[in-house]
């Protein structure tokens, strides 16, 4: 397991799903670790539980992504919540999706879309970086629809395609400082954010034959990917879209 004890985390969405899974596996490795929750603070609560029996500790906050109001308040709380240390890991693992097609998507879904998986994470990284330490790791959670194609979720995947060229672009950025910035792409994985496509028998073989394994992936196989990005044995791998997929789309 990457070790990363002492470090200090932030994962944003880590109420449930990928998120849970990305929280509860930093602090096995050692990581304090803020949860934050959009609106689920019992889900959130339940995942501070289960950080402590990892043998890891940390704390809850809630706020919302959408506005910059709700960002600041989550930018201007931290140092306390961090106990006036730095931040050496941020997560940017909270989203939204949407099915549908070019024909189909209304505008209020795409610009939900782009405020949550797009703008979120950008002025999240923005508002949070000066109090992210030299050497730090910032971590976006991308998604499989951003490489290669799907036509049912076309504005999904054109959010998570700009997230990608994001990562690439504040990489370079922050080289400077010591600071890596990588995505990982999951391919389908068990949580309730693909559940009632899961509940269909034909779409759930489909989606298990996409990978070379044969199953579906398991937040915890996402949560492995995420603990190596922010450990000191990743610090040469930087601007970076890694594919977690199983390997799907071979």
């Amino acid at each position: 397991m990457a070790d990363i004890n002492g470090r200090t985390a932030l994962v944003t969405g880590a109420s449930r799903g990928i998120g849970r899974a990305i929280a509860v596996r930093l602090a096995a490795a050692g990581a304090y670790t803020v949860l934050h929750y959009g609106s689920g603070r019992a889900d959130a609560e339940q995942t501070l539980d289960l950080v402590r029996k990892a043998g890891g500790d940390g704390i809850v906050v809630g706020a919302g992504l959408e506005t910059l109001a709700g960002i600041d308040a989550l930018a201007a709380a931290l140092p306390d919540l961090l106990g006036g240390r730095g931040l050496d890991v941020l997560v940017n693992n909270a989203g939204v999706g949407a099915p549908g097609t070019v024909e189909d998507t209304d505008e209020a879904t795409f610009d939900r879309l782009f405020a949550v998986d797009v703008k979120a994470p950008f002025f999240v990284t923005q508002r949070i970086l000066p109090h992210v330490n030299d050497g730090g790791r910032i971590i976006n959670i991308s998604s499989m629809v951003a490489l290669a194609a799907h036509p049912y979720a076309a504005a999904y995947s054109a959010a998570k395609g700009a997230l990608n060229a994001m990562t690439v672009s504040i990489a370079a950025g922050l080289g400077a400082r010591g600071i890596t910035v990588n995505a990982v792409a999951p391919g389908a994985t068990a949580t309730d954010f693909i559940g009632a496509l899961l509940d269909d028998p034909a779409i759930r073989s489909d989606l298990e034959q996409k990978s070379v394994f044969g199953r579906i992936g398991q937040p915890e196989d996402i949560a492995g990917v995420v603990a190596f990005l922010a450990s000191p044995e990743a610090g040469w791998v930087t601007g970076q879209v890694i594919a977690a997929s199983g390997g799907a789309y071979l």
